[in-house]
């Protein structure tokens, strides 16, 4: 039995703030339900009677504050033993499929790193897209050119100025259809994954309840995930894979 705050051993707030960066459609404080991990977690909590207000902010600033105590957590993020001497990982929170979008009338296959040699590949600035690809970028068997943001390089890969872009897929179709329809039906992505990454929820060790939020909230989640509920929040994202995203909402 999962204990909730009333019955937790160290008395936790009834009201708790996780701070969050903009990641569509996953986080975003102009989204329905402020995305779909939003949602996720606020019910997991809402499980405990604890309530959960998201604080959307700069990704690094999202980080350093919660870091220091102000949030009680941060969301999400993949993992690096760096941050572990700040941060108490959760269990993984999301799964992460980065695929390679490319344009339909130039089409496109590939199995290994390697067949991407003699292409230039668009990436946001700042994204990490595996070690084995990272390695092959510093080793000059693929070209990377990174932007700001992934708008950016679907209008690149349109205008013929990268051959591929490499982005999560939900992240990906998320932006051609809610905000590019204008060109979403000339792009598509290669099915062989680029990465499968995981994301966590992060407790600061700043704060003396963390270890006992951290440990409700894995249990919690694990029972989402053992009742099928988990899947759920994830079932408009999944049907990409047949080509039916869902459509943007008219206003």
């Amino acid at each position: 039995m999962v204990l909730c705050a009333e019955e937790s051993p160290v008395p936790l707030p009834k009201v708790i703030e996780i701070s969050a960066g903009e990641w569509p459609p996953f986080l975003g404080a102009d989204l329905p339900q402020q995305g779909v991990i939003a949602r996720l977690i606020r019910d997991v909590f809402a499980d405990a009677n604890i309530e959960v207000q998201f604080v959307f902010l700069p990704w690094s600033r999202a980080m350093h504050d919660t870091g220091n105590g102000k949030y009680a957590a941060t969301a999400v993020w993949m993992f690096k033993q760096e941050r572990t001497q700040a941060f108490l990982y959760s269990a993984p929170v999301l799964d992460e499929k980065f695929v390679f979008f490319y344009r339909k009338d130039q089409p496109f296959d590939w199995q290994q790193l390697t067949d991407l040699n003699g292409m230039l590949v668009g990436g946001v600035s700042g994204y990490s897209y595996g070690p084995a690809f990272d390695a092959a970028v510093k080793e000059h068997v693929i070209g990377l050119d990174s932007v700001g943001s992934v708008e950016q390089n679907f209008r690149r890969l349109v205008l013929g100025r990268v051959d591929i872009v490499a982005e999560e897929i939900s992240v990906g179709y998320h932006m051609l259809q809610q905000r590019m329809p204008d060109i979403a039906d000339s792009i598509r992505h290669h099915p062989q994954p680029l990465l499968i990454n995981q994301s966590f929820l992060l407790f600061p060790k700043a704060n003396p309840q963390s270890d006992v939020l951290n440990s409700l909230f894995n249990d919690l989640l694990q029972e989402f995930r053992a009742s099928g509920r988990y899947d759920s929040y994830f079932d408009t994202l999944t049907t990409v894979e047949s080509d039916s995203f869902v459509k943007p909402v008219q206003p």
